[in-house]
């Protein structure tokens, strides 16, 4: 047991691993500060896209979304990080991460938007139209709000699931939380500072799954 504790709970090991944990933890704070709100953004841009009456439009956006949903992200990822240099574009690993990880969020967010758009009657969107409002400003000020509040469990969920993708920005060698952890492990010869960064994730991550279980239910009831 003393074994066990010392491998994976030593606290002085973790008290030397902090300040690289800590710069790790910057790092994905900083990816999710870029990647989340560009993917809300895109998103509805994504869902008004695919919803529209012409085939020539929503085709494409419908398209997008299928690709970068079924592409598992770390493919995705690898793609843009080591397949783009052969077309002469050498993304930086940050830069890498960024472009993936809004890719494939953008896809994510935008069916997430669309089903909130569609869980929405049409006689909201005539209705809005009927007191003076342009089909842009019956968008935004009645059905958007609406639509979010239907889905917003769903947008929170997948807001959780953009954080711990973003352990995988590990394998180029970007120094996120998990890459630091990990480095601070091979110097240690010790799994603490794994534990730590695993219990760094769950003191930023389950107050958010709590808030969608409490969010379901409300919605639910």
């Amino acid at each position: 047991m003393d074994a066990f504790l010392q491998q994976f709970f030593n606290f002085e090991i973790m008290g030397q691993a902090w300040p690289m944990l800590l710069t790790g933890l910057k790092m994905t704070g900083l990816i999710c500060l870029i990647v989340i709100p560009l993917g809300l953004l895109a998103g509805i841009g994504t869902a008004l896209l695919s919803l529209a009456e012409r085939r020539w439009i929503r085709w494409p956006a419908v398209a997008f979304v299928d690709i970068f949903r079924a592409l598992p992200p770390l493919v995705l990822l690898i793609f843009v990080y080591a397949g783009l240099p052969f077309a002469g574009i050498r993304p930086s690993p940050f830069q890498a991460v960024a472009i993936a990880f809004l890719l494939n969020n953008a896809a994510y967010y935008g069916e997430i938007y669309r089903a909130g758009i569609l869980s929405i009657g049409k006689g909201q969107f005539e209705a809005a139209r009927s007191t003076g409002l342009t089909a842009t400003q019956a968008m935004i000020h009645v059905v958007l709000p609406q639509a979010v509040r239907n889905v917003l469990p769903d947008l929170i969920s997948n807001t959780v699931e953009v954080v711990k993708l973003t352990s995988i920005a590990s394998v180029v060698s970007l120094a996120e939380l998990l890459y630091q952890a990990d480095m601070a492990r091979s110097v240690t010869y010790n799994a603490s500072p794994i534990v730590a960064a695993a219990g760094i994730y769950l003191v930023l991550l389950w107050p958010l799954v709590r808030l969608v279980s409490r969010l379901e239910r409300r919605i639910a009831a």
